[in-house]
């Protein structure tokens, strides 16, 4: 296993090579242990969410926030996203969510809460899913399981779709950047391989605690409740912010999430 070392703002990133020579690179560091209390506490598990990275504002806010709070905190670039190798156009959701696991395998010690976002939320379900013995609870903030089928596809303009079904991709203007970036056919296609709510209900009895903003652009409030409702635990709850747009980085909001956040960690607790 690759340890953590303690990281800064200044440290470089870190690389995790993967077979095929793919490189992930990533952030982390343990907690801190004080009188032994410390080292029972779970570690923060960042994942972010399509075509962000882990130099944006909650996976930075998170990594000061677990600084001060002594607890291990991971980040990472998905393949085609910020520092890790490959092309975005060449992305699919299994081969982000095998990235997601090798980090959380190889990088990550002991029980982990897994804070995802959007498309991240999707990532740490699946994680749950398939690990769920290193999951100690979920924080989920404008959750978007399904979101290539559900939500993409149907919103795209008809030209749109007709590029993607003529020429297997469309450049797509960016909401939060200045670039426009590539939606795949094959994108779409294989995500059907990893959608969630209309299967099975997704085995995982850990807490889950879903963070909602009522004007998010991108995720209706509804299929947040849907996600809600797939998780087979009983202890879910779901925050439906007030004036809250998708990114959900507003102080107030960042504060909520650290609560959000401590409490899973205390219920965890070993």
């Amino acid at each position: 296993m690759t340890s953590p070392q303690p990281d800064t703002e200044q440290t470089p990133s870190r690389i995790l090579s993967r077979d095929g020579g793919a490189s992930i690179a990533y952030h982390a560091r343990t907690g801190k242990t004080v009188a032994g209390e410390q080292a029972r506490k779970p570690a923060v598990f960042f994942l972010g969410g399509f075509n962000s990275n882990m130099e944006g504002t909650k996976a930075r806010y998170l990594d000061r926030f677990c600084v001060e709070q002594g607890l291990g905190y991971t980040r990472f670039d998905y393949q085609g996203h910020g520092q890790s190798s490959g092309t975005f156009a060449d992305g699919t959701i299994g081969l982000w969510r095998d990235d997601a696991l090798a980090v959380l395998d190889q990088v990550a010690e002991g029980p982990q809460i897994l804070v995802g976002s959007s498309m991240g939320a999707w990532m740490a379900l699946l994680l749950a899913k398939a690990r769920p013995d290193r999951v100690a609870g979920l924080a989920l903030i404008a959750p978007a399981p399904d979101f290539a089928q559900k939500i993409m596809w149907p919103s795209l303009p008809e030209d749109a779709k007709l590029a993607i079904l003529k020429d297997g991709f469309w450049n797509r203007p960016s909401e939060f950047e200045d670039e426009d970036y590539p939606i795949t056919g094959r994108l779409i296609e294989e995500s059907r391989d990893h959608n969630l709510l209309d299967g099975d209900p997704i085995a995982f009895d850990g807490p889950v605690r879903i963070l909602q903003g009522d004007r998010d652009e991108v995720i209706p409030v509804a299929h947040a409740l849907a996600t809600a409702g797939a998780v087979t635990s009983q202890d879910v709850q779901t925050t439906i912010l007030k004036g809250g747009d998708h990114r959900l980085s507003k102080p107030h909001e960042l504060s909520l999430l650290e609560k959000t956040i401590l409490e899973l960690v205390e219920t965890r607790q070993d």
